[in-house]
């Protein structure tokens, strides 16, 4: 599949660039973006979440009343759980969430949503470009050039670029990321997927396909 290559000022530049048939116009699979996108956010938990159960609250070592005579209910501690207080009952422990995937199956989840930008006409190829300095400015008159102001856009780089991320990380719904380092999760959460042109070769080299053909 062609797609023209836009400059960032909005306009249609010379080149054109061909995005292979097998990763971004497979046939996605709902399943594995499914499992990546799940085991992406389960990641993201610290799970130390913590409560401490009647043996860790501190006091309530004397029996608070005797055994009999008072007319009342018998009570050992002040620490129990039916007291204000008290320890919890079956509070949550630190656990590790962390899920792990297949790299077939990310590779294939990756594409899948990739193939899934394309097919609803959400993904833009820019030239390459860069600032000087930091000019949050003129990152955001390149989206308005490129009609995407106000939308949740993901701009993938080639490689780390400090002056574009700089830029461009003030501006809300705006994202930016290393192509290399893309999540299936990070390519879906927006509505418009900005590649630079190079950043298409780094996904090629990703997936150990081809290289871009202009």
């Amino acid at each position: 599949m062609k797609l023209d290559v836009l400059k960032i000022d909005g306009s249609v530049s010379d080149e054109t660039i061909e995005l292979a048939d097998d990763i971004f116009a497979i046939e996605p699979n709902d399943h594995s973006i499914y499992l990546a996108v799940k085991a992406y956010l389960a990641n993201q938990r610290q799970g130390t979440h913590k409560t401490k159960e009647r043996a860790e609250v501190r006091g309530g070592g004397r029996k608070p009343w005797k055994q009999k005579g008072r007319g009342g209910a018998r009570a050992g501690t002040t620490r129990s759980p039916l007291w204000v207080g008290g320890g919890t009952i079956f509070g949550p422990k630190p656990r590790d969430y962390r899920q792990y995937l297949s790299k077939k199956v990310k590779r294939l989840a990756r594409k899948s949503a990739l193939s899934y930008k394309v097919k609803d006409n959400q993904i833009l190829v820019v030239e390459d470009f860069s600032f000087e300095t930091p000019k949050t400015k003129e990152f955001a008159s390149m989206l308005n050039s490129l009609k995407i102001t106000g939308k949740k856009v993901l701009l993938l780089t080639n490689g780390k670029q400090d002056t574009i991320y700089k830029s461009g990380r003030n501006i809300s719904k705006v994202n930016i990321l290393e192509a290399d380092k893309a999540s299936t999760y990070h390519i879906l959460n927006n509505q418009v997927l900005v590649l630079q042109k190079s950043a298409v070769d780094v996904i090629y080299k990703t997936f150990g396909s081809g290289e871009v053909v202009s």
